[in-house]
C-alpha cells in the first residue's frame, strides 16, 4: 500500500479498506521524527499495510475524534474500524507484527 498524508477531506477514504496504521504526529515532536522513516519503510515494503499520517497541528479535529492525548499516537484500523492503539515509538518489526495481529 502507500503512505498517505491525510486531512479531514480524505481521512475516511484513506482508512476505509484494508489494514491501515494511522500515525498522529507533529513536525516538532522528536519521537514522531524517529518513527517517520520506519513508517515510510513499512509503506514501501508491506503491500498489505497502509500508512496514514495525520498532522495534529493541522488537523486537531481528527486528533480529538480519536482521543489523542500524546504523540506519536498509532492506531490500527481494519476496514474503517479501530482495532488497536499505542503511543510512542516502536521498532519496525514490532510495528508490523502489531498491525498484522491486531
Amino acid at each position: 500500500m502507500a503512505l498517505i498524508y491525510a486531512n479531514a477531506d480524505n481521512f475516511q477514504d484513506s482508512i476505509a479498506k484494508g489494514t491501515v496504521v494511522v500515525d498522529f504526529y507533529a513536525d516538532w515532536c522528536a519521537p514522531c521524527r524517529m518513527i517517520g522513516p520506519v513508517l515510510e519503510q513499512i509503506a514501501e515494503e508491506q503491500s498489505d499495510i497502509g500508512i496514514v499520517k495525520v498532522n495534529v497541528d493541522e488537523n486537531p479535529q481528527l486528533a480529538s475524534e480519536f482521543g489523542v492525548r500524546g504523540i506519536p499516537a498509532l492506531f490500527v484500523v481494519k476496514d474503517g474500524k479501530t482495532v488497536a492503539q499505542k503511543a510512542g515509538f516502536m521498532p519496525k518489526d514490532a510495528l508490523i507484527n502489531w498491525a498484522k495481529n491486531a
